[in-house]
This record gives structure tokens, C-alpha cells and sequence, in this order.
């Protein structure tokens, strides 16, 4: 992913007013973020503990596409282990959450929503490509190579984000 000002991501944001977008919370680390390793870049609002945020490069056209998300606040047992969807990390108790999001438009108007099982800190270009390492038996050893494991995810990234313009 290419690097993004704040700007670019304020108005990416498909299934929020113009006017949310414009007071979304932004991370304050845009600098410091490793763009190059991310297929997409993840926040969680900390003033709203169940509320994250999704930008990524839509991969026709380039340009950013953003996703506001909700999920459940309510605690799992650290005994309970659940898969992301989109990297296939698995992560004890509250590690991955059904991130749910408005669809896009009248659709989104009128409370319809699609979701997901996503790792909850939104890091999975890292854990795939090893940058970040999950509790142990977080990652199975793949005969996949890195770049397809990549595409992969990628490949569940999108196919998500597809369901929101439905």
C-alpha cells in the first residue's frame, strides 16, 4: 500500500457520511506506518472502544477505500481461540472479532450490514508476512509460499469489501 494523508483517508470512507468521515478519529503514527508491508491499514478508535476503521487501494482503480466497522465489546475466555478470515491467524480470547459494517448506500441507509472474523488489532499483512508475531500457534507452517499467502489474503480482503457495494 502506498502511503496516505489524512485527507485521502477522510474521504475514502464508503459507508459513512461525509460529515462522520470528517471526525473519525485518526491514528497519529500515519508517519510511522510501514506502508510498504501493509495491504491495508487498520485503527481502532480508542475513544470508542467498539468502533475500528479500514482503508485500503482498491485494486482496479488505486484509489483508497475506506470501511468503518463495529464489533462486540463482550470478553472471550483466553481458553477460546478463533481464525481471522482474512489472514487465517488464529488468536486467543478476544484476538479476532466479527467486525461488522454498514453497507455502502441506500442499502447501508436502511441498517443492512455484511461481516466478518478479523484479527481485532487489524494487523494481518503483519502476521502474514512475519513483521508482527502472534500468542504461539498463532500462524500454521504453510507450504504456501509468502507471496501467494499475500495474494490470499488479499484475495479475502476483497472479496469482503466486495459484499459492501452489493
Amino acid at each position: 500500500m502506498k502511503e496516505a494523508t489524512e485527507n485521502d483517508i477522510r474521504s475514502s470512507f464508503i459507508n459513512c457520511s461525509k460529515g462522520e468521515s470528517k471526525r473519525l478519529p485518526m491514528p497519529r503514527d500515519l508517519a510511522e506506518r510501514p506502508w510498504g508491508d501493509l495491504d491495508f491499514m487498520g485503527w481502532r478508535d480508542l475513544s470508542a472502544p467498539d468502533r475500528s476503521y479500514l482503508v485500503t487501494e482498491d485494486p482496479a482503480t488505486g484509489k483508497l477505500f475506506g470501511v468503518t466497522f463495529r464489533f462486540p465489546s463482550r470478553q472471550r475466555g483466553f481458553l477460546h481461540r478463533s481464525m481471522c478470515a482474512i489472514c487465517l491467524t488464529t488468536h486467543p480470547g478476544n484476538g479476532v472479532s466479527l467486525m461488522t459494517a454498514p453497507k455502502a448506500g441506500l442499502a447501508g441507509r436502511q441498517g443492512n450490514s455484511v461481516g466478518i472474523y478479523m484479527c481485532t488489532d487489524m494487523a494481518c499483512s503483519l502476521y502474514v508476512r512475519g513483521k508482527k508475531t502472534p500468542e504461539p500457534g498463532g500462524r500454521f507452517e504453510e507450504s504456501l509460499t509468502l507471496d501467494q499467502q499475500i495474494d490470499r489474503t488479499r484475495s479475502n480482503l476483497f472479496a469482503f469489501l466486495a459484499k459492501l457495494t452489493d
